[in-house]
């Protein structure tokens, strides 16, 4: 059986212990269990600051202090240790920022192949890039939510020509659909069309265009109502301004706040589309949410969510900061019989987004670099 050793040297800042980290970082789980589920051996090799083995399930996850913040000189040795009674035949790497770990790591196991998966890293600053890219050589593939977004890094130099790149999602959900009526019950979420918002209120996100949208909307469709959870909100004195002085949004806009995850899985089931005015995104995670549920998103045209919607296969994608053409989306997409946009939205997750796609890509992506030659420098892109 394949094994792959998945590791992630960035420590936990709030120090959690292994069992909690587990349940906070889902997506540590979801990517190792999607790709157990594929038929391969997953080893986790978390950087913590504690020492614990843990099996669940068909994933064993090891946790020690090595890589960013975590590393002592005990953790370093183990780490070494562990590298060399596991013996993977791939080594999966979280994120792209950890080139001096990498270049560490390289030589423990000098045949075996190196992943990296990217979890929305730019471009580093320039006196950083040359220690980036020899981290990055030593990998003989990337893998990107969307592939566009590896041009930029290719264009500094940080990508050689012969590294592979692969279109992946950083991640995947277990959020299902659910009868509608019943999360509106649940959730109190009205409106016709109820849009939902899930996101930060910050300038990436952009807020304040997805308010001017409504508010034309709302001249066309006065039922509106724009639900909004959110977590960190550096504009929301801007925000709450905006919503005051408009009657369009006064009585229509629903800052709902930091909510429990399970809720935002209901939010998106009584939902009718779901909005989010991104300027960048490494993935989506509340675009995959939201197609999982099949709530039929309406977002911004950027290389992650071209890549998640399928193109714009389901949903709708509108040029960032521009209110006119989400106004447009809102009235249009308010119209359409709404099942089967939830149908479509739901079957482009299970073909894309789904445990069984993400272990699918990644077994696939792990079984071609093992079969690269690593001294070719012509390598394809998959």
């Amino acid at each position: 059986m394949l094994h792959a050793a998945q590791i992630s040297f960035f420590s936990d800042p709030e120090r959690r212990a292994p069992t909690e980290l587990l349940q906070a970082w889902s997506s540590l789980v979801d990517v190792a269990e999607a790709v157990a589920r594929a038929g391969v051996r997953v080893s986790v090799l978390q950087a913590s600051s504690y020492w614990e083995k843990l099996s669940r399930d068909g994933v064993e996850y090891h946790f020690l202090p090595f890589g960013l913040s975590a590393s002592t000189p005990e953790g370093r040795a183990r780490f070494r240790e562990l590298i060399g009674s596991l013996a993977p035949d791939v080594f999966h790497i979280h994120g792209l920022g950890f080139p001096r770990d990498v270049l560490a790591l390289a030589p423990l196991a000098p045949a075996t192949p190196i992943l990296i998966q990217d979890h929305a890293n730019p471009p580093p600053p320039i006196w950083r890039r040359p220690l980036w890219r020899r981290g990055l050589s030593v990998a003989r593939g990337v893998a990107f939510c969307a592939r566009e977004q590896a041009r930029p890094f290719a264009s500094a130099g940080l990508i050689q020509p012969h590294t592979a790149v692969y279109e992946i999602p950083e991640s995947t959900t277990r959020f299902m659909p659910g009868d509608q009526a019943v999360a509106r019950l649940t959730t109190h979420l009205t409106g016709n069309p109820g849009v939902l918002w899930v996101g930060h209120l910050n300038d990436n996100k952009d807020p304040l265009t997805v308010l001017t949208a409504v508010s034309q909307a709302a001249q066309h469709l006065p039922e509106l109502q724009l639900w909004c959870c959110f977590g960190t909100a550096p504009l929301l004195s801007e925000v709450r301004y905006r919503i005051d002085t408009d009657p369009q949004l006064s009585s229509r806009v629903h800052l709902l706040g930091r909510v429990p995850h399970e809720k935002v899985e209901y939010l998106m089931r009584a939902a009718d589309l779901f909005v989010l005015g991104s300027h960048r995104e490494g993935s989506g995670y509340s675009v995959i949410e939201a197609l999982a549920c099949g709530l039929p998103p309406l977002v911004t045209d950027i290389p992650s969510f071209r890549s998640l919607t399928g193109g714009g296969a389901v949903g709708r994608l509108w040029p960032c900061g521009d209110a006119e053409r989400l106004s447009l989306a809102l009235v249009e997409w308010a119209t359409k019989p709404r099942a089967p946009l939830r149908e479509a939205a739901r079957a482009q997750f299970e073909k894309e987004l789904s445990f069984d796609a993400v272990g699918r890509k990644l077994r696939a992506a792990y079984h071609d670099l093992i079969g690269r030659d690593p001294a070719s420098r012509h390598g394809r892109t998959s």
